[in-house]
């Protein structure tokens, strides 16, 4: 490869495990969409910086937009501009470094096609072809389906019909899907159905891309490469689990798509079920994809089926986020004004298993609220309070374990500590750990491992089809319960609170409390 940006290459490159990567094209379905722009582009740019791309790549972009190959790339450059990473940091308006830039658009290539249409993949089966100048032989290819839900069957099916998923010993052919992976447990079975007709299971890569966040996967690493927590991380020592996802921003532009899935099912089958998964899950004998999958869908498989008693639903009414106003969701564009679609879910979840029987584990998600926060926090038995009744003591601060993922990634324990005098007073402290201490940033969107897995084919951070029908089935009944039964006091949460009153209902019945949604680091919750 071209030497490029050899001072931000040998940072950035840490992250990366080195396995030579082979040549192959990537294929972009949805080459004009948003995701494509904001993160997959970027993703590579990044990858390219690493120097982690091999020399014989490309990308070919498919889209029904009428565009040339230059004005695509004039589009991704505009884009680029304001989404460039340096250092890790999300600094809009840095300037992208040319010599990279120039490395990856000369590899791109454009091509305008319906994706419905036969003639779009004879066309592209060609182009692959001609790009390897190979007689029949397109090489490598790994397609990425950044397209709406309904296309993933059709798009696949194309593709079996073109001859472009059938692999041979010298050539593999790899999808990745986004998410949405189906809208409840029926339409995930048919998907898995349809697609498996075409595809192996080890050539399709569900994405998600909470697991290309370092400190998701720092989670295996905190759990089972330190002594000191493993021998904790049971029913005999955890009072409960909190997993948070809170958002402020609202749906914006994108009530036509909300109105249709909510809370429910954009968050907790996919991006809050795999923290539950890396916190949870029993240890695998070992690294490997299937090993780790293997225990994921385990853990889904005993999760107890939610009631509605231990569920809450939320809509956001007017009010201000981060010192701005916000309208309500019903009057949010493409939003019915009757709305009943739910923007903040909390839940209990009960673990069938002998590791987690009897510790409830408390999830939520929601637009419009407080802070931006997202993060899981153990908390831990209360110590024998015998030893202090005879003291001023009245409580004992809580031992609790917070792992933050966003924004201020890193983890913090909180225990008791005695106060200096004369007297016992104990008083709760905190020990924190933050990412940016220790360890140089790195240029990121979060799709920079995900991909690079994909192209190494490595499928660890990606789900198996089980895995997926194991995590809606979970919640299955209470997207049936809720679908018979429309919320009636919405909305119930005025942006930028912390969520409706039920919520807090919901935990104090069992005599827990939420955390404060702060931004992340210890004294932030503090003061919170």
């Amino acid at each position: 490869m071209t030497t490029i940006a050899a001072d931000a290459a040998a940072t950035v490159a840490k992250s990366f495990p080195g396995h030579p990567l082979s040549p192959a094209t990537m294929t972009i379905f949805g080459a004009g969409g948003d995701l494509t722009k904001r993160l997959i582009v970027p993703a590579l740019y990044n990858l390219v910086r690493a120097g982690k791309l091999p020399d014989d790549f490309a990308i070919v972009g498919v889209d029904h937009n009428d565009l040339t190959t230059e004005e695509w790339c004039r589009s991704l450059a505009e884009m680029m501009q304001a989404f460039t990473r340096a250092g890790g940091g999300e600094r809009h308006g840095d300037a992208i470094d040319q010599q990279a830039w120039s490395w990856l658009i000369h590899r791109m290539h454009y091509m305008r096609g319906d994706f419905m249409q036969p003639e779009t993949f004879s066309q592209l089966k060609k182009l692959l072809i001609d790009q390897r100048g190979r007689q029949n032989d397109a090489g490598n290819v790994l397609f990425y389906l950044a397209v709406a839900d309904r296309f993933f069957g059709p798009i696949i099916e194309q593709l079996g019909r073109a001859g472009l998923a059938r692999q041979s010993e010298n050539a593999w052919r790899r999808v990745i899907v986004e998410k949405p992976f189906g809208h409840d447990l029926a339409s995930a079975e048919a998907l898995n159905a349809q697609i498996l007709k075409v595809l192996s299971e080890d050539q399709i890569y569900r994405i998600d891309h909470f697991l290309g966040k370092e400190t998701v996967q720092n989670i295996l690493v905190l759990r089972f490469a330190n002594g000191i927590f493993e021998p904790l991380w049971t029913r005999d020592h955890v009072d409960h689990v909190q997993i948070t996802a809170a958002e402020t921003v609202g749906v914006e532009h994108r009530g036509r798509f909300y109105e249709k899935t909510g809370a429910l099912r954009d968050m907790v089958p996919n991006h809050l079920f795999q923290l539950l998964a890396m916190i949870a899950m029993e240890p695998p004998i070992s690294f490997d994809a299937d090993a780790v999958r293997a225990k994921k869908t385990e853990l889904f498989q005993a999760i107890h089926p939610i009631s509605p008693a231990d569920a809450v639903r939320g809509q956001y009414g007017a009010g201000v986020v981060l010192g701005k106003k916000v309208r309500d969701y019903r009057h949010e564009p493409d939003v019915a004004p009757d709305s009943s679609t739910e923007t903040y879910v909390a839940l209990k979840l009960g673990i069938d298993n002998w590791r987690w029987a009897g510790v409830p584990f408390y999830l939520r998600t929601g637009k419009s609220l407080c802070a931006r926060n997202t993060e899981i926090a153990v908390q831990f038995r209360q110590a024998p309070y015998a030893l202090f009744r005879d003291t001023p003591v009245d409580r004992l601060p809580a031992n609790i374990l917070t792992l933050r993922i966003q924004p201020d990634e890193g983890l913090s324990l909180s225990f008791s500590a005695k106060r200096p005098g004369a007297e016992i007073k104990i008083d709760g402290v905190d020990m924190d750990f933050a990412y940016r201490d220790y360890f140089e940033p790195l240029a990121s969107v979060g799709y920079e491992t995900l991909i690079y897995d994909c192209l190494i084919g490595d499928a660890t951070l990606f789900q198996r089809a089980d895995t997926v029908e194991a995590a809606w089935c979970a919640v299955q009944g209470l997207l049936e319960a809720w679908a018979r039964t429309p919320a009636d006091d919405f909305p119930n949460y005025a942006a930028g609170s912390a969520g409706p009153a039920a919520a807090d209902r919901l935990l104090a019945r069992d005599g827990h409390a939420w955390l404060p949604i702060a931004t992340g680091h210890p004294h932030a919750r503090r003061t919170a």
